[in-house]
């Protein structure tokens, strides 16, 4: 059975207007708190610790809490399946969130041992665009990329086809110099970037001829994207490990791609509402008509009623957007506005000059009519 995750902003215990540093604290505090280390016993500390992880990371990323705030963990990946993040991750990513280039490791004396963190490529960073009809249904896409991605003949390494890399003789292959520092609270462990690996670990002897050691080649590949149904504009999705290929080794980054919604030469979306305007004839008010209006999944009919008033709106049920996160679909609503002609015929003057004095065309407006507002807030309703 799947875990309800609970809400970011509750699990760090902030406001949902908090200010990055106000998030920064309380992620450190939490991290602390709920360090495995600190807490052996104790085999609800990891989970907690990570989800502690998982919303700092969303609600620390403006464009990923903005998503959050508005279409909540779907917007992030966050109730997708995709599950909480492992501890390496959580160790690379955030650990100099403590400062001093330790990282946990550092701050609490050593009693876990990092190691050579994973490298991660760079992100590549595309503009999609997307008419209604593919927002409103969703639609796979398939788009050029330029990436950079691991060297065959080295397989990433940069190392000269059958060489062996061999371990960095300064750090002895964590990556990593640690110094130790006597203090009145005890020892302090700092950790910083080998200066001879560079954090690698490794050390090349020959370089590979196809790559020149850099071990990553660009590479122009065809990517399917699958947009799924509700998307906003300026929304980003990611795809992970479709980004650059980090020199010498590592994992890729992501492919982030940002949402570009085409407007529609007819129809406007409120929300996964479809909103439409149709000019009729005081004609066809008075008397009633069938007319075809346009909607995303192509055109139909709709009944006017005999004796419709101006700003009368129609709704036509499931032809708006699917939502986001799967909870029905919106409508369509069609804003009918009486149309009066600029210039008539000296014909269609007598025509209505005749009917000006009928008592029939002389307003009588009920206590039961509805103005354009109330009706519009009705049917939002």
């Amino acid at each position: 059975m799947a875990t309800v995750k609970r809400d970011y902003y509750e699990v760090l215990g902030i406001a949902k207007n908090a200010e990055g540093d106000v998030i920064k604290s309380a992620y450190r505090k939490m991290a602390i708190k709920y360090h495995p280390d600190k807490n052996p016993d104790d085999p609800t500390a990891e989970d907690k610790f990570k989800e502690a992880a998982e919303a700092y990371e969303v609600l620390s990323n403006a464009d990923k809490r903005a998503r959050y705030d508005r279409f909540g963990h779907q917007g992030v990946g966050g109730a997708s399946g995709g599950g909480s993040p492992n501890m390496e991750d959580i160790f690379s990513q955030f650990g100099d969130i403590f400062g001093g280039g330790g990282g946990f490791d550092g701050f609490f004396g050593g009693g876990r041992s990092q190691g050579r963190r994973v490298k991660k490529g760079s992100n590549l960073r595309i503009k999609l665009k997307l008419d209604l009809e593919e927002v409103a249904n969703g639609v796979e896409k398939k788009i050029k990329v330029k990436r950079y991605i691991a060297c065959q003949p080295c397989s990433g390494t940069g190392a000269k086809n059958g060489t062996e890399l061999k371990t960095c003789g300064t750090c002895q292959g964590s990556g990593q110099v640690k110094k130790v520092v006597n203090t009145m609270l005890g020892q302090m462990v700092s950790a910083s970037t080998c200066p001879t690996c560079h954090g690698e670990g490794k050390t090349i002897s020959a370089t590979c001829d196809v790559c020149k050691g850099d071990g990553r080649q660009l590479h122009e590949e065809v990517i399917p994207i699958n947009i799924p149904a509700g998307v906003a504009n300026d929304m980003q999705l990611s795809m992970t490990g479709k980004g650059n290929f980090p020199e010498r080794g590592g994992v890729p980054g992501d492919l982030l791609i940002q949402i570009e919604e085409e407007p529609h030469e007819f129809l406007k979306r409120d929300g996964n509402n479809i909103m439409f305007e149709q000019y009729i004839s005081f004609i066809d008010a008075a008397l009633g008509a069938s007319l075809e209006v346009p909607t995303i999944e192509g055109k139909v009919k709709i009944k006017v009623d005999a004796g419709t008033q101006p700003g009368k709106i129609l709704r036509l049920r499931g032809k708006g957007i699917k939502d986001l996160n799967g909870y029905g679909r919106g409508d369509q609503l069609i804003h009918l506005n009486v149309w009066t002609p600029k210039n008539v015929s000296n014909q269609e003057r007598e025509l209505l000059e005749k009917l000006r004095d009928s008592d029939n065309f002389t307003p009588h407006p009920g206590k039961n009519e509805k103005g354009f507002f109330e009706k519009v807030k009705e049917y939002f309703a």
